[in-house]
């Protein structure tokens, strides 16, 4: 069978085309009824949780490094030469001047800091009035500068311009002094007296920003996302993996090339251990049943009788049972223990990434429960947790969920039609602001019948960045997506009618890859910015010509 044209969140062989501990819907059900004889959690208690159990308390997982700029002031005073030229544009013309734009830049910069939502260290602002100066201030410890471009030639501007760094230029129009650097950073130092551009101090046409501090903010904000995704660790149970025809893409090899992401694999057999002695640890456990009995007793929070999940004739063929809610309350009980083992091994590596290959063969027989709630969990602590291992669209959502300070929601989409498109998965987070909990009902994941999956209720009128990826890994396609509703069909759990903010055409005709990425929020700008620093084409679709 060609899994890859077996297009479920994971069918029971296994994803990618790896194969996987095969496990069959009739054994799906029987594991229910062993639940049901006595095999839960509580039963293993003696019916009782630890008395002493810590109160849920979301962890912070979260891992951002803040982004290290230094402003800096190019700056030169001009003498006074008799009847010849001796000036360049600059309302800079004496050290009074310089002082008082530098006053303005502090409170400046200290007004854009403070609408910063994302981890931003401005460092102490500095002046550049010489080449010694400028190398000195460009090779300090920081990730880039900022160039306030009053005035000085272009060898200064040059010498402060790390092409290793991050850096751009801010110019002013009406917003004060005038600038000579408004004038001549076109021709003088993008284009170096030359027709075409010619990327001196890694620099282009979008890192020159005019009188705007919120352009620039917002140009921090991407950089900070491509700051964060270098060399991010994430561990991989079960593998790396590519959702491409045969999963040979090289989609793993191309997220250690471009972004450097060290993937830290995790086989199976190394799992069931740390799984099993998971389960056996009655305190861990205790403590896990009490935490999901708090997280069940939350507003906000429905569990779903497995019994109202079923068909009518499943319940005909006598599979319903009395004690579904039960069962529900223990898959999640489960799953608490299972985010546990899934903590220890992030823990372990020095990461809070994690991402889960083959999780329908492979985890339930191992935790009788689906890894679902477990990264619902995890993404809700700030930290990144994926389904599917699919490292062709996982970079996207390291970089989106930095540029965003947001979790993000790896899921499969449809067929767009009518401006409109359905995008469905089993792991969404709940916490998708970054601040406050969306309702979340909780039943089994749709494909297996089996375990506890969010079905998290996405807020109506929210929009949404959706990331589309190619299998190369060489052009990325964006738009933005408002929620319309959050229907009831019968695919994966959290499942949402998005707007297309868009050319509902063209996103059918450039669809590439199999899942997308999504976030709360529109960062279309912000990512497009970011590709273009690592040379990865985009395209953005809900942008106005």
């Amino acid at each position: 069978m060609d899994t890859h044209k077996h297009h479920h969140c994971c069918s029971p062989s296994g994803c990618c085309g790896a194969k996987a501990p095969s496990v069959s819907r009739r054994q799906f059900l029987a594991g229910t009824g062993a639940l049901a004889m006595g095999g839960t959690l509580l039963h293993q208690l003696g019916g009782q949780t630890a008395a002493a159990a810590p109160p849920l308390v979301p962890r912070a997982l979260g891992r951002s490094k803040p982004l290290r700029i230094q402003p800096v002031l190019a700056y030169q005073i001009y003498h006074y030469r008799d009847a010849t030229s001796w000036r360049g544009w600059s309302g800079l013309i004496t050290e009074q001047h310089a002082e008082e734009e530098r006053n303005r830049i502090k409170t400046e910069l200290a007004a854009m800091a403070e609408k910063a939502d994302f981890p931003l260290e401005l460092l102490p602002l500095v002046s550049a009035r010489n080449n010694e100066e400028a190398k000195d201030v460009a090779n300090a410890d920081h990730d880039g500068v900022l160039i306030f471009g009053a005035s000085g030639g272009t060898d200064l501007i040059i010498s402060l311009a790390n092409p290793e760094k991050h850096n751009l230029m801010f110019v002013r129009h009406r917003t004060g002094p005038a600038y000579l650097w408004y004038e001549i950073v076109h021709p003088r130092f993008l284009r170096r007296e030359q027709d075409a551009p010619q990327g001196t101090g890694g620099m282009s046409y979008s890192d020159v920003v005019v009188d705007d501090y919120d352009e620039v903010l917002w140009r921090l904000r991407a950089l900070h996302g491509l700051k964060n995704i270098r060399g991010k660790r994430i561990v991989c149970i079960g593998g790396a993996l590519g959702w491409d025809k045969g999963g040979n893409s090289g989609a793993m090899q191309r997220a250690r090339d471009l972004w450097g992401l060290d993937m830290i694999e995790v086989p199976y057999d190394e799992m069931k251990v740390r799984i099993n002695k998971a389960f056996d640890n009655k305190e861990l456990v205790a403590r896990c049943v009490a935490q999901s009995r708090e997280y069940l007793a939350q507003p906000g929070v429905t569990l779903m009788p497995r019994q109202e999940q079923l068909t009518t004739q499943e319940l005909v063929d006598g599979k319903g049972s009395k004690q579904t809610l039960e069962q529900m309350r223990d898959f999640t009980d489960r799953a608490f223990v299972l985010t546990e083992v899934f903590r220890e091994l992030m823990a372990e590596h020095d990461t809070d990434a994690i991402t889960v290959g083959h999780c329908m063969g492979a985890i339930i027989p191992m935790a009788q429960t689906t890894a679902c709630m477990c990264l619902t969990l995890i993404n809700d602590e700030g930290g990144l947790a994926f389904c599917e291992s699919d490292f062709v669209v996982i970079p996207s959502g390291i970089l989106l969920h930095y540029i965003s300070n947001k979790p993000v929601f790896l899921c499969n989409p449809t067929y767009p039609h009518n401006g409109m498109i359905t995008v469905a998965h089993c792991s969404a987070p709940r916490k998708m602001s970054g601040e406050h909990y969306d309702d979340v009902l909780i039943r089994t994941h749709f494909e297996s019948d089996y375990g506890a999956a969010p079905k998290v209720a996405l807020k109506q009128g929210q929009n949404m960045t959706a990331l589309v990826c190619d299998f190369a890994s060489e052009r990325w396609m964006g738009l933005e997506g408002v929620v319309l509703e959050n229907p009831a069909l019968d695919i994966c759990t959290t499942q949402s009618d998005l707007q297309i903010n868009g050319d509902c055409k063209r996103l059918a005709e450039e669809m590439r890859g199999f899942h997308w990425m999504t976030c709360y929020g529109n960062y279309l700008r912000e990512v497009g910015y970011a590709l273009e620093k690592v040379g990865v084409d985009w395209l953005d679709i809900s942008t106005k010509a």
